[in-house]
């Protein structure tokens, strides 16, 4: 069957917002100005692990200038307080403990006490002036140390859950929990070749270049409004309310333009301080975060310990798996090991799978999403292993692949069934594409390859959608824009409403002004906030077919409507005549929809990346780089193919050179863009990209998400690759130049 033809879905029009991003109009947090605007400063723990004995904010207050100063102890008590912010249940005290910390900090760059002045250089110097006492706590940075039994807590009244039921000693592991699927050991009793190997990654960041920032109004009518960069209004709204104990009714939230997020800016860091600094001084106040402040106090991905085990007979068939994933949360539960155990195996159909995953707290900035959170790490092992058993049983390492590839029908471990996926076509444009046909000579060089799986959100959206008498129509969507989804979500209702792109003026609203709509995260406002697109101008066009029976008078479902043609008997009109005559034929027409669909569907991504390695400095130079995806259907191929680009850059950074250099004492060595060292255009070649179409039957259009499993497969491609040119296996990221020279002379020997 041949794919349905669209007039707007799958063209390459400019991006609404384009001229303001690139004349530089475009409003973002930092450039926010309100009359009275006070400026405020975070002051952070030097400490890994402290106890807070007292802290004294007396010469702060007294400074020339300081309007205001908080500390923990301003805010509501939260007591045994449970709340859902939409990931299940959580203390309000750790929610409100990683805004201000509380009774102890519990890595550096926590959060102790915030000042407010007229300007950000008062409210720093006053900042230092408040005097904390420090008992300074031993303290753990990795999971493993943090898992052992005399291992400094964390959480003193923290205990393990266990497969889901609460135990009765003290732990840093907040959680164990286990999928399984088959007989594992018969599986393994099965294999004739048995490949089992022990990986670990560190702690990175997403590296967004614009800094976290919030603007905080507590209004005279008790209202609070916040201005701030992120990638949920409607989260920032709800966190905010949660810890300052007022209704959500009371906080309004809008959100500017957003410069990066990648899934760090969702949880809420300076909101809530900000507005308890306004509501002490009567005035506005703004806080931007320094970068140092960036890198130790808001949410990277977890470092983690991965183990995986990977039987097959000599056939090439896979027999049995396992995993044990052990990733760090941070300083408060909540590693994204869930999103790790259910992408481990998820490329595979697989008869007999055992899955270990474990939340281990430690002494990190509490860890925020990134991409395809924990995906990536899991894929990095399990791939590894997967090249390690094709080259065992002779075969190549994508026909491997293919063979034991999920399709429709399969089962995951975590108990998902597989609608129509498109793991297998991905697997085929790699085998078929001209790249690895290619032949690839010279010393020192290697080709990897791998892939990998994110299964995408769907979540609650809105959207309403006004026509104006010109036949254009005004959108409102509550989903903040990091990729161009405004225009995503326009062509979408454009495509229903038979209009060019063009004609939809989208316009991301606060959360006063459209329904709830979750995060821009998970690969979901394309599909969802686009399916809420959709259902709107299904309501438009519903609307405006019942508008053109009366100006015919005929019976509304006599009036056809195709591509914004309606047409009834011999009568005819565009969407445009139609529009024109609105106040004849009854006044406005605004339509409006809220979805939270449920087939979000996943998508598979895959690389073929070749490298030179410098058997002199262990230096990896990428030769040529070609990502794969599954778009479900791409409703603009040129975005589709910078989200594949933009991924596959962040892959390679985390690959090659990304890391939190952690001190003996617990802290950050290289908290600055200077030393956090993040892919340069000088490092990167040009990024090959192939959309592969296999429509998600989950959606009107086909769409599935296509932000995350981008960044799945770099690493893994990396380290096969390095394997190729240098003949180490590299199992722990980053693989640096120290790193491969390293492992090259361990094989030396």
């Amino acid at each position: 069957m041949s794919a349905p033809a669209y007039q707007v879905v799958g063209t390459r029009p400019i991006r609404h917002d384009g001229a303001d991003k690139v004349t530089g109009r475009a409003l973002y947090g930092a450039d926010l100005e309100l009359a009275g605007l006070l400026h405020g400063f975070v002051l952070r723990c030097p400490h890994a692990h402290a106890r807070l004995r007292r802290i004294d904010t007396s010469k702060a207050e007294a400074f020339p200038g300081v309007k205001a100063v908080v500390t923990a102890a301003d805010f509501p008590p939260s007591g045994d307080r449970m709340v859902d912010l939409g990931e299940g249940e959580t203390p309000l005290s750790y929610i409100r403990g990683n805004v201000l910390a509380s009774g102890k900090a519990l890595y550096c760059g926590h959060a102790v006490a915030a000042v407010a002045a007229v300007n950000v250089h008062v409210a720093e110097e006053a900042a230092g002036l408040i005097e904390v006492d420090y008992e300074v706590l031993p303290h753990v940075t990795t999971a493993l140390d943090a898992m052992r039994e005399d291992a400094p807590l964390v959480h003193e009244e923290l205990r393990t859950k266990e497969f889901g039921a609460p135990g009765s000693r003290p732990s840093n592991v907040a959680e164990h929990f286990r999928h399984e699927m088959g007989e594992v050991e018969r599986g393994f009793a099965e294999a004739e070749v048995i490949v089992e190997r022990e990986f670990h990654t560190s702690t990175v960041h997403q590296g967004y270049i614009e800094p976290h920032n919030a603007t905080a109004l507590w209004n005279n009518d008790g209202r609070v409004l916040i201005w701030c960069s992120t990638q949920g209004s409607f989260v920032v709204r709800d966190t905010t309310a949660c810890i300052l104990d007022l209704p959500v009714s009371q906080v309004k939230v809008t959100p500017l333009e957003i410069g990066g997020g990648f899934g760090g800016k969702i949880p809420v860091y300076l909101e809530p301080v900000a507005a308890l600094l306004s509501k002490k001084s009567g005035r506005p106040v703004k806080i931007v975060m320094s970068r140092k402040d960036v890198f130790e106090g808001t949410g990277p991905t977890p470092g983690s310990f991965i183990r995986v085990k990977i039987g097959a007979r000599r056939d090439g068939t896979i027999t049995a798996a396992e995993a044990y994933l052990a990733y760090e949360a941070g300083a408060y539960p909540g590693a994204m090991v869930a999103s790790g155990a259910m992408t481990v195996f998820a490329a595979y159909h697989l008869p007999n799978v055992r899955i270990d995953g474990f939340d281990v707290c430690v002494n990190k900035p509490s860890t925020a999403a990134y991409r395809a959170p924990g995906a990536t790490n899991a894929a990095f092992a399990t791939e590894s292993v997967m090249d390690e058993l094709a080259e065992n049983l002779n075969v190549d390492p994508l026909d491997f692949r293919l063979k034991n590839a999920a399709r429709e029908g399969a089962r995951r471990a975590d108990g998902v069934k597989y609608r129509r996926i498109g793991c297998v076509e991905v697997i085929e444009a790699m085998k078929n594409s001209e790249h690895y046909r290619s032949a690839l000579n010279g010393p020192h060089r290697g080709r990897g390859v791998a892939i990998g799986y994110w299964f995408n959100v769907g979540l609650a959206s809105s959207c309403t959608i006004s026509v104006n008498e010109d036949g254009t129509v005004n959108l409102v969507e509550g989903s903040t824009d990091i990729g161009g989804t405004r225009t995503s979500v326009a062509m979408q209702a454009a495509e229903v409403l038979g209009i060019a792109a063009e004609d939809v003026h989208p316009v991301v609203a606060d959360t006063d002004s459209v329904g709830y709509t979750a995060v821009t995260g998970g690969s979901r406002v394309t599909f969802a906030t686009g399916w809420a697109a959709y259902e709107a101008a299904q309501d438009v066009v519903r609307q405006m077919r019942e508008r053109a029976a009366r100006l015919w008078d005929v019976d509304p479902d006599a009036v056809e409507a195709v591509r914004g043609q309606y047409r009834a008997g011999s009568h005819r009109a565009t969407f445009r005549a139609l529009a024109a005559q609105l106040n004849r034929t009854g006044g406005p027409v605004v339509g409006r929809a809220t979805v939270n669909p449920k087939g979000a569907g996943g998508s598979f991504s895959g690389v073929i990346c070749d490298v030179e390695v410098d058997p002199e400095t262990g230096k990896t130079t990428i030769l040529r780089f070609t990502s794969i995806q599954d778009a479900g259907k791409a409703i603009h191929p040129a975005y589709v193919e910078g989200q594949m680009q933009g991924g596959s850059v962040q892959g390679i950074g985390w690959a090659l050179n990304e890391e939190y250099y952690m001190t003996a004492e617990g802290t950050m060595a290289n908290a600055s863009f200077l030393d956090y060292r993040i892919p340069t255009c000088y490092d990167l070649p040009m990024i090959e990209t192939i959309i592969v179409e296999v429509p998600n039957p989950g959606h009107p259009f086909g769409v599935r998400g296509v932000g995350e499993a981008n960044i799945v497969p770099p690493p893994a491609a990396l380290a096969n690759a390095i394997y190729r040119a240098a003949g180490v296996r590299m199992r722990r990221l980053p693989m640096n130049p120290a790193a491969v020279m390293e492992a090259i002379w361990a094989a030396a020997k």
